[in-house]
């Protein structure tokens, strides 16, 4: 497993565990699951993991957080978010109810939006307790699409007060969307982004304006959700195929298709062009891939693996 260093320090192995599925994204994921899934990514080689409190109101974090209980804490580089603290909610509990918000999970918790310097500190201490560690080495801002005035001062503020006390390393902002970025890039002082879909075979959004301001500002980018909500993750495209999490339009599933025959041709599978497109880029430090048990992380280090010619890239190009 090769490793990049990001801007502020930390060295990032190119493939990074996306934590949202131990939160049991969509459908419920077991302890047992989860456990497995952070075993063989660390027996071969992962050492980046990212989680949130969004997902699955802290059960991604605590899962994490369990099943990284005696390795050695500077081998491997932890990364969580601010914006959303989780409030309890007993009585939602009480009576039954199931989270809204896309996780299969009990309602004992609500999420509210906070870039506050109060509310990222307190963010930070709670996911700090739920993880088990005393750092975290890169806190994004998460999702501030409609909180950009609080998220870019008090919250990017906070942060930095928390970076100088050591702890946390690295700053930044995590986001589906590549133009607020790339303004957090040229106006907050920022070390690394995790731009999530918008730099893939499919999306390449992020070359409008924010692979130019990293390289402006030297900042790192972590890639996420190269499979653009599953479209880009089999090897033959089905029907019904999602994109960017709803249906994809059939203009978009054509194109993955052709992608699909030329990976074919070349003796390579989409996913395997998926998962290693981004890397391509130097300022690419990792490629965070959602995982949710063993088997999903051996065929995503397969594909991280495997042998793509190079003139496919050129000709998967014209298509994007």
């Amino acid at each position: 497993m090769q490793t990049r260093r990001i801007a502020a320090g930390p060295q990032l192995t190119e493939i990074g565990f996306g934590g949202a599925q131990l939160g049991s994204l969509y459908r419920e994921t077991t302890d047992e699951e989860a456990r497995a899934a952070v075993d063989a990514a660390w027996k071969a080689g992962v050492r980046y993991y990212d989680t949130a409190p969004h997902y699955g109101i802290g059960l991604s974090e605590r899962r994490l957080g369990a099943a990284l209980v005696g390795r050695d804490r500077d081998e491997y580089v932890l990364s969580t978010k601010v914006g959303r603290l989780l409030v309890p909610t007993p009585e939602l509990a009480a009576a039954g109810e199931r989270d809204d918000d896309g996780f299969a999970v009990p309602a004992t918790h609500r999420r509210r939006w906070d870039f506050s310097r109060d509310g990222v500190l307190r963010s930070i201490e709670e996911s700090l307790g739920r993880l088990g560690v005393d750092r975290i080495d890169i806190a994004y801002l998460h999702d501030p699409d409609e909180h950009w005035e609080s998220a870019s001062t008090t919250g990017i503020e906070a942060l930095r007060e928390l970076k100088d006390q050591g702890v946390v390393r690295a700053i930044g902002a995590g986001m589906n969307q590549a133009a607020m970025l790339a303004r957090f890039v040229r106006e907050c002082d920022v070390d690394v982004v995790m731009v999530a879909g918008r730099y893939t075979l499919l999306d390449r959004t992020a070359e409008e304006d924010l692979l130019q301001a990293v390289d402006d500002h030297g900042v790192s980018i972590v890639a996420a959700a190269v499979y653009n909500s599953g479209l880009l993750a089999r090897a033959d495209v089905p029907d019904d195929a999602k994109f960017d999490y709803g249906q994809a339009p059939a203009e978009i599933v054509q194109r993955a298709r052709r992608m699909a025959e030329l990976c074919r041709e070349a003796g390579a599978t989409l996913p395997d062009a998926a998962v290693q497109f981004p890397l391509r880029l130097p300022a690419v430090a990792s490629v965070v891939v959602g995982v949710r048990t063993a088997e999903q992380m051996r065929d995503t280090l397969a594909r991280y693996r495997a042998a793509v010619p190079a003139e496919l890239w050129a000709e998967l190009e014209e298509i994007a």
